[in-house]
């Protein structure tokens, strides 16, 4: 079926992409811990009564500072609140907190729409005229399972489209980007008065996407789409695994498969960032002074050989993960 041209719906849906874009950056489900949530609307969560989630935290360093390294999952559900208590200990103890993007700009509403701007086509052709009539035929009822409208699809870049519907189906599981732990923690960060910056800017984040080939893209949503019965079942394991703590499952089952599919995309949206942040974060670890730092990014840049965790104690750094309540009675006077 043929969808409407790239200019006939271009603007009518670019709101209701910016809208959700608030929330979500990650581009496909298998990269759904290696981007922040964006500043979505919503208060934040009230605690409910539930078994908080065991915390993928890290301590480095043995020196007069210390660099606590914190994986996040960037949309949640109520009853992951309240967080384990030692995350809570770690962000009261740091002076300062780190996030992939400056915590101002996480509340910016303007940010959804930058990202929803500069995945819409400017070629007047549509995502049905490169997709072929299969595929588009594969993603309009990929589309209409999690209730998303499959024209609003047409106008958009393949790495847009591929966003979206990922988007799409982590919502329909419950997850809500509002929830999203980097958004709780950079309000109560900000109302603590701590110094928040971030590892990267809304510029560079947005060339990692644009500077994507549509052909590499395209493979992606492939993959999406021939995968689309799966994503539902993904995203619910995924999140089970971060509430345990589990790093090993979350590498094996989620970055080194994302490796093995795409590599090259695998080193753009992880390796790369990784490796450009890791002189960052080191720096917090030297000079004078005894201040505090709490890292907090996606679960994905913690994790496997390329993970932040391993890289800083390749560099020399002790690293020691923070069990239960062991943080707390450690830095507790």
């Amino acid at each position: 079926m043929e969808a409407p041209q790239a200019g006939s719906c271009r603007m009518s849906h670019l709101g209701r992409t910016a809208r959700g874009l608030r929330g979500m950056r990650a581009g496909v489900a298998a990269a759904l811990l290696a981007f922040p949530a964006l500043a979505g609307a919503g208060a934040s969560p009230a605690p409910v009564a539930s078994a908080p989630p065991v915390p993928l935290l890290w301590r480095v360093g043995e020196g007069p500072r210390t660099v606590y390294l914190l994986g996040t999952f960037h949309l949640l559900r109520t009853d992951d609140y309240p967080l384990h208590p030692s995350v809570y200990v770690a962000l009261d103890d740091a002076e300062s907190v780190l996030f992939e993007l400056p915590g101002d700009v996480m509340f910016d509403p303007a940010l959804g729409r930058r990202f929803a701007e500069a995945g819409l086509r400017r070629d007047g052709r549509s995502l049905a005229q490169d997709l072929g009539e299969s595929n588009w035929s594969r993603l309009e009822a990929a589309s209409r399972r999690v209730g998303l409208d499959p024209r609003a699809l047409a106008p958009m870049r393949p790495w847009l489209a591929a966003l979206t519907l990922s988007l799409a189906y982590m919502q329909s599981e419950g997850l809500d980007p509002a929830l999203g732990m980097d958004r709780h923690l950079a309000e109560r960060a900000a109302r603590a008065g701590k110094a928040i910056g971030g590892l990267e800017t809304v510029d560079q984040q947005i060339a990692l996407f644009e500077g994507m080939p549509d052909a590499s893209a395209r493979r992606q949503l492939d993959d999406l789409l021939s995968r689309a019965s799966e994503l539902g079942p993904e995203v619910q394991w995924l999140h089970a695994q971060w509430r345990t703590g589990d790093a090993d499952a979350l590498y094996w089952g989620m970055a080194a498969s994302m490796k093995a599919r795409d590599p090259a995309l695998y080193a753009r949206i992880n390796t790369d960032r990784n490796e450009a942040w890791l002189p960052l974060i080191a720096a917090r670890l030297e000079g004078p002074g005894t201040d505090d730092t709490l890292v907090a990014v996606g679960s994905l840049h913690l994790v496997g050989a390329e993970g932040l965790v391993q890289r800083l104690a390749e560099l020399g750094h002790r690293v020691e993960r923070v069990a239960g309540e062991a943080l707390a009675l450690s830095t507790t006077p």
